[in-house]
Parts: C-alpha cells; structure tokens; sequence
C-alpha cells in the first residue's frame, strides 16, 4: 500500500490495520496508544486482510481529527458515562464490604472514580464517523471499558468487544 498523506505507512498489526499515527492524553497513563483502521475482523469472525482503501483512509482522517479536536469534551462525556456504569453494575458489590468482603471503595463521585479509567488500550477508527476506544479498567479488568462514538457522540458504552 502507498503512503497516505495523514496516516502515513499503514500496516498489518496486532488487531487489524494501524499506521504511525498514535493517540495521547494526558488524562491517561498509556504515553502513546495505537490507532486501529477499520474493523479487525468481518461478519464471519475471519481477519480481514485488505488494507483499507484510500476513500476509507480518508474518511477515517476526518473523523479522527474531529475526534481529537473535541476531545475534551469527549473526555468529560466519557467520565461521567463511566461512573454512571460503575453505579448501575458495579457499586452495590464494591461499596457494601458484606459482599465483596473488603473495604468499601468509597467511589462517590466521578473525580474518585476517574483514577480507575485511566489506562486506555487502544482506539479504532470504523467506517460512519465511528471510534471505538477500549480502556483497561481497574474495576472489571476481565471487560474492561469501551466506548462508542457515533458523528461526535457516545452512543454507547459496555465492556471491550460489547460495543
């Protein structure tokens, strides 16, 4: 494949496509992240294994420079859907000692539980204007945190894979 003019060389990788291009915050501990192109695998779980073409390379440019460019507004909207997720399914089991038998975490507001988000994996950029971007998260290690970025918003938040 030839040289695009955001991206650079992209390559095979890991998980699919990525390219020199690399994602950091300093929100996060991860000091540069990959940036996936495209979906690692098709509808029938096989590895993809044609490079994205230049039209996807391109679209893909544009939603990721969008993305980093309202990025702390995304990293507001991402902490606060977090800690909502760590209310719903996880805070009746790690506040209550009775049932986790420890201490409580005493995670009750979004600063405290921001220290739990702050290794992410990587990000993928999909077709549609979409970004996935996958964080190792210190409560549930197993699934981890992902969130789903659809035209700038999240439209959806689960575990790694569940998106």
């Amino acid at each position: 494949m030839a040289i695009h003019q955001y991206w650079g060389n992209v390559e095979e990788d890991w998980a699919g496509f990525s390219s020199q291009i690399t994602f950091s915050n300093p929100f996060f501990t991860s000091q540069k992240v990959e940036v996936f192109l495209g979906e690692e695998f098709d509808e029938d779980g096989e590895e993809i294994e044609e490079p994205p073409t230049e039209n996807q390379l391109n679209a893909f440019a544009e939603t990721y420079q969008s993305f980093i460019t309202n990025f702390e507004n995304h990293l507001l909207e991402m902490q606060a859907k977090a800690f909502e997720r760590y209310q719903t399914l996880y805070a009746h089991y790690y506040e209550n000692p009775e049932k986790s038998g420890k201490p409580a975490l005493n995670i009750n507001s979004i600063e405290k539980h921001n220290e739990y988000i702050k290794e992410i994996m990587f990000l993928r950029i999909l077709e549609n204007d979409t970004i996935k971007l996958s964080i190792r998260y210190q409560i549930d290690t197993e699934h981890g945190l992902e969130f789903r970025f659809e035209n700038g918003q999240i439209v959806a938040v689960g575990g790694i894979a569940e998106t």
